[in-house]
């Protein structure tokens, strides 16, 4: 048994020690959750994501349904002219139209909160007054923000899966590879999309928690992590700068199309995973020395 385990005592009786480490985290941790998704902000950024499939799924629907080749009325994407003739890929077209905008800005604003937050209403100097590391705190915050984006993108993939069960009829789903895949193996490619788009935007967060750090005005640190999300997808998409386009962390997003095929291609995504795990690290290691050598005066 460790002394961390032991109780001390004294002759008028045993005296009171510290949490362990261990349940102190789990009890920050569970504060942590209980604060990112108790937010009325987030709550509402959750319920407009969810209306997204809605709003695509509907307009097509009010489009017309499938003409004799399979696709929906009107002109667009092959991929969105499926939808008409197989609601699963609501599911897949939302993700698809989200990830750009929407999902990053939900992430932008749970992490520009994560620390300027606390700091704008004073709670974290008080929160840095109990046994807790500034470490495991930057920590616990990080991992708070990257469940809301998890959180967010599965949102996003119910929402198109419950409307396109509801508008369209469900079968087989066609793959880019041109095999098919039943119904209960192409909704769980549904949730292996969601997860790597959730993957994506865990870079994104540590961005977020970095630009938190440096502030303690929360619209502040959202408006610089949106923007930078922004101004990155643009230079991704200026083809004279292609030799950067693999080190930029939106030019991996889109690769979940490899969960489209038979058998699914792994080496773009693998890469895109790693270029967002070196996203984290090194903006990780950013917050961490920012909020670990910063002055908390609020």
């Amino acid at each position: 048994m460790s002394t961390s385990d032991l109780t001390a005592t004294r002759a008028d009786g045993p005296v009171a020690t510290a949490p362990r480490a261990p349940s102190l985290t789990f009890r920050l941790l569970r504060s942590e959750l209980r604060l990112v998704f108790g937010r009325r902000r987030n709550i509402a950024l959750l319920g407009a994501l969810a209306c997204v499939p809605i709003l695509i799924a509907v307009a097509i629907r009010l489009a017309g349904g499938p003409d004799r080749d399979g696709r929906g009325g009107g002109e667009g994407p092959a991929f969105i002219g499926s939808i008409a003739g197989n609601g699963l890929f609501v599911a897949f077209t939302a993700l698809v139209v989200t990830l750009p905008l929407f999902l990053p800005l939900a992430v932008s604003v749970a992490a520009g909160e994560a620390v300027a937050g606390e700091a704008s209403i004073g709670t974290l100097r008080n929160m840095l007054v109990v046994p807790v590391s500034r470490t495991r705190l930057l920590l616990v915050k990080f991992v708070g923000v990257v469940a809301f984006g998890v959180a967010a993108a599965f949102t996003v993939a119910i929402a198109g899966l419950l409307i396109g069960l509801a508008l369209f009829p469900i079968g087989p789903v066609t793959l880019l590879s041109g095999g098919t895949l039943p119904v209960g193996d192409a909704i769980v490619r549904v949730f292996l999309v969601a997860l790597y788009v959730a993957a994506m935007l865990a870079g994104l967060a540590a961005i977020g928690l970095f630009a938190s750090t440096l502030t303690e005005v929360p619209i502040a640190a959202m408006a610089v992590t949106a923007i930078t999300a922004v101004v990155v997808e643009i230079l991704d998409a200026v083809p004279q700068i292609a030799v950067i386009h693999p080190y930029l962390l939106t030019d991996w997003w889109l690769k979940f199309g490899d969960l489209l095929r038979d058998p699914v291609v792994y080496g773009d995504m693998a890469r895109g995973i790693l270029v967002t795990l070196a996203y984290i690290g090194v903006f990780g290691a950013l917050a961490w020395a920012r909020l670990t050598s910063k002055d908390v005066s609020s």
